[in-house]
């Protein structure tokens, strides 16, 4: 910033000294010249070191300007110096012409140079012509009234010699160059230019000086001027405007400031009328003139001749701009209107082909407007729908909804509610819709109620069957583990006493080796049976739960838990004694049971941890048997302590391989790429399975680095099978939503890429929806993230979470995979191979490709490739093979009944 800090002190102080020395003025006298000299010269020396310092602070044009206008001032000072030592110092009277007129003259052309240079906004090459003419029209109207104030009564009426007056008539032939460049700079100036404003008070002291230099000129050639009168408070005043112009701050210039308000100049009507103002001023004088002495000289009639032909020159070129901006306003006017017809023509198409029924109703649900889209969507024509009121169509159930909703939102402007109410199709069926609501009725676009109304049935259904599957065990249909937690929650809550909640945790003795010598078949046959014998064995307020693989739950509550788990543990194991027909076999199998209760535990978590060690207990028993919990039992998580260390050195010793699992196209019969899965081999326990150690690296945070190092091998192993060929392989890891807790997940993947030299296009994340449910927000940023890098987003095992659809339009997932208990009932029930079929349908409509899990026979591949179902993995296929098999099935293909063996493209 440059200038005073305090403008409005700056101010005052300048107005007080230039009333003091007003003040000496009238005095007059010895006093009055002395003052007049000393005073003036001290102002210029201020004037001219304020404009300099100004200066420095800006640049470009602006800087050259101010240290015109310094200069300018230095030399009016040269005058005023040599004035003062001749009349104050020496006290000799003043000779005109003189040394001090060559410092006042020449001060003129300097100034009026450095205000020529103030920078003005671009102009067009028409308004540049223009403001040369209007310089030269107020150049001679001016100059036309100065001639018969001041320059004809000076020439007529002096006597002195030529020298003498060609000097006098200097003094207001410069008043009339400052003026004229003076009102040509405020009609140029932007009110938003840097130092707007100081530059204005600039061109009020000129002015003042230059009138204090014209009226000087008349009163020197008739020697009428002398030190120390009221025409040096003039001068003093002018340049003291100066100082406080230079001093006073202006916006605040930085190297990126520019020297103008951007933008194209736009003509004001002050630049328009000052021309003609000055052109009025010399006629009033002309005519004055004429009517006191009744007699027009050469010099005025040639003025006004001029003066005439520059009032035309600059009507015909206001005239040519008019036209040129005539056209270009019709032009801007045809390419808006364009624009705004291929706007409409947009937005009509995308309302009458949204997913989405656009309607405009009344305050009475009176339809004004239908978008065509509604005959699409719920099959009714729009025509047939304007004109009725909405209430009475949607009936007697979600009329009255409708219109509390309608209700709801006319009390303020731009207030919308949503809601989902049942909408008859033109068919007969109903079908749940998702109506927005928004207040527009202020809106003069508008002026009525927006609705918005799209078909949410199928996708409601699907949410509903998916949020049943998340919360029920898809072959047994009990309670999945996720509704047990919430279960049992709510009985302690519910319950007085820790000791009136009681759970057990049950296990099948042998179905292991059921499985493995009948086979899956039988022992989800078998499963399906033991939940029946369960739910007739425990209590009808008891809940029994299917936790996954072989392992149940159930949960008791009464005033005497203990007893009464006893009691249903007992019926339990006496039901499972009788043996299981599957097949044409009979199949024995016993349970494992462990008991906990909730005073036992302090929060749910420790209770159901208890349970798993009694049972476990029982297990280690021999089985066929009820264990209840006991404190002791903590001695077992010795053993997986060892698990969590072994596993912490993993990495260092190189137990720890990738095998590799195919992705196949189902339209091809082509290997797509790869899911990387680790292995761990045990120098004592011999292969430690994944769900053995997993856990145990997601509850340690050990799946950090463990995960760090699986997505770095495999995109060493995908870049070495590309080497020297063209394959595009796709490798999918793995990732988990502690990963996506620890540091910045998105970081650590871009270095492993620049690391390997991967791909970033080849590269698949797979995750499951619980990185979806978990700190939501900071995992769609660090999802965002991912997408940016380019990599591929999976979510894996759809369906078996929550599967809110809204996570699904809100997160960038790509891929959905899913889950194998999907697959494993194809081929059976309609309604599952509906549901898969939904999936497939759900997945392509947001863009997603699809890939199926565990296929297992060549039922379940055909229904897949009917369904469209895009990629699949599964044993039927290719189990996970070390990365040696891997490439070999890679060059020379799968054998499969997808067809003859096809490798991989290269």
């Amino acid at each position: 910033m440059v200038g005073s800090r305090r403008p409005g002190v700056l101010t005052a102080l300048v107005a007080l000294l230039t009333a003091v020395f007003v003040g000496f003025m009238i005095v007059g006298g010895p006093t009055g010249a002395f003052v007049s000299d000393v005073g003036t010269v001290i102002i210029l020396v201020f004037a001219s070191s304020a404009c300099l310092v100004r200066a420095r602070a800006r640049r470009g044009r602006l800087r050259a300007a101010w240290a015109g206008i310094g200069l300018g001032s230095v030399t009016y000072a040269f005058g005023e110096t040599t004035w003062t030592w001749i009349e104050t110092v020496r006290g000799e009277a003043v000779p005109f012409p003189g040394l001090p007129d060559i410092g006042y003259l020449g001060s003129t052309p300097v100034l009026a140079a450095a205000l020529f240079l103030v920078p003005t906004p671009r102009k067009s090459a028409a308004n540049r012509i223009r403001g040369l003419v209007d310089v030269a029209m107020m150049a001679c109207s001016l100059l036309l009234v100065c001639w018969i104030l001041v320059l004809d009564p000076l020439i007529g009426a002096s006597d002195a010699t030529a020298l003498s007056l060609g000097v006098s008539l200097g003094y207001p032939l410069s008043g009339v160059v400052l003026i004229t460049v003076v009102l040509h700079m405020f009609a140029v100036l932007h009110r938003d230019s840097p130092d707007s404003g100081p530059l204005t008070l600039v061109g009020v002291a000129m002015l003042i000086v230059g009138g204090c230099d014209s009226a000087y000129a008349y009163a020197s050639l008739s020697s009428e001027y002398t030190s120390g009168g009221l025409m040096d408070a003039g001068w003093f005043l002018g340049f003291a405007v100066v100082f406080l112009a230079a001093r006073y701050p202006g916006k605040t210039v930085t190297a990126a400031t520019p020297d103008v308000a951007p933008g194209q100049a736009e003509p004001r009507a002050f630049a328009m009328l000052v021309p003609y103002v000055a052109v009025l001023a010399a006629l009033i004088c002309c005519a004055l003139s004429y009517a006191m002495t009744g007699d027009v000289d050469a010099f005025v009639a040639w003025g006004r001749s001029v003066l005439i032909l520059l009032i035309v020159c600059r009507q015909v070129l206001t005239l040519l701009e008019n036209r040129h901006l005539t056209r270009h306003l019709e032009a801007r006017v045809l390419e808006r209107t364009a624009e705004l017809q291929a706007s409409e023509q947009r937005f009509r198409a995308m309302v009458q082909r949204s997913s989405e029924s656009v309607a405009v109703v009344d305050a009475d649900s009176t339809i004004r407007y239908q978008s065509e889209s509604v005959e699409r969507i719920f099959g009714w024509p729009a025509q047939m729908l304007l004109g009725h009121r909405l209430v009475e169509i949607a009936g007697r159930k979600s009329g009255p909804r409708i219109g509390a909703a309608i209700e709801s939102v006319i009390a303020g402007p731009e207030l919308f509610t949503v809601i989902e109410v049942p909408m008859r199709h033109q068919d007969g069926r109903v079908r749940l819709a998702e109506m927005t609501i928004t207040n527009l009725l202020d809106d003069p676009a508008v002026n009525g109620l927006v609705l918005n109304t799209r078909d949410v049935h199928d996708a409601k259904e699907l949410q509903d069957r998916l949020m049943y599957e998340a919360y029920h065990d898809t072959l047994t249909g009990m309670p999945s583990r996720a509704l047990f937690r919430e279960r049992l929650v709510e009985a302690i809550a519910r319950c007085d006493g820790r000791d009136e909640v009681a759970i057990l945790f049950l296990d099948l003795d042998g179905f292991k080796e059921v499985n493995d010598s009948l086979g899956h078949a039988a022992g989800d046959a078998l499963l399906v049976q033991v939940a029946a014998r369960l739910r007739a064995a425990v209590r009808e307020e008891d809940t029994v739960a299917r936790f996954g693989g072989d392992e149940f739950g159930v949960i008791v509550e009464s005033l005497a838990a203990r007893a009464d788990a006893e009691a249903v543990a007992g019926r339990i194991a006496a039901a499972l004694e009788e043996p299981f027909e599957v097949g044409e076999r009979e199949l024995h199998v016993a349970v494992s049971i462990g008991l906990a209760c909730a005073a036992d535990a302090d929060d749910v978590e420790q209770l159901q941890r208890n349970a798993d060690l009694a049972m476990y207990r029982a297990k280690s028993g021999g089985g066929d048997r009820l264990a209840a919990y006991d404190p002791a039992m903590l001695a077992g998580l010795v053993e997986r302590l060892e698990l969590e260390a072994d596993l912490r050195v993993a990495l260092t010793r190189d137990e720890l391989a990738l095998h590799y699992q195919p992705t196949v196209d189902l339209r091809t019969g082509e290997i797509t790429g790869f899911e990387a899965l680790v292995r761990w081999y045990h120098p004592t326990r011999g292969m430690v399975s994944p769900l053995d150690f997993i856990g145990t690296a997601e509850a340690t945070g050990l799946i950090v680095p463990l995960g760090r190092w699986v997505l770095t091998e495999a995109c060493r192993q995908a870049v070495a099978w590309g080497a020297g060929t063209t394959r595009r392989l796709k490798m999918a890891v793995n990732v988990s939503v502690r990963q996506f807790e620890h540091g910045d997940l998105a970081a650590m993947v871009a270095e492993v890429l620049a690391e390997t030299g991967m791909p970033v296009d080849q590269l698949c994340l797979e995750m499951t929806e619980s990185v979806l449910l978990t700190d939501t927000d900071e995992n769609l940023a660090q999802l965002h993230r991912l997408k940016d890098l380019g990599v591929t987003l999976a979510m894996d095992d759809f369906g078996t979470g929550y599967s809110s659809l809204a996570y699904l339009r809100r997160f960038p997932m790509d891929t959905l995979k899913i889950d194998r208990s999907f697959v494993d009932r194809l081929g059976g029930e309609h309604e599952d191979e509906a549901l898969v079929s939904t999936i497939v349908r759900l997945g392509r409509s947001l863009g997603m490709t699809t890939v199926a899990e565990g296929i297992e026979d060549s039922v379940q591949l055909a229904v897949l490739k009917e369904l469209r179902c895009d990629y699949a993995q599964g044993y039927y296929l290719s189990r996970p093979l070390p990365a040696a098999e891997a490439g070999r099935v890679l060059e020379e293909g799968l054998a499969t009944a997808l067809g003859e063996p096809v490798a991989s493209p290269r």
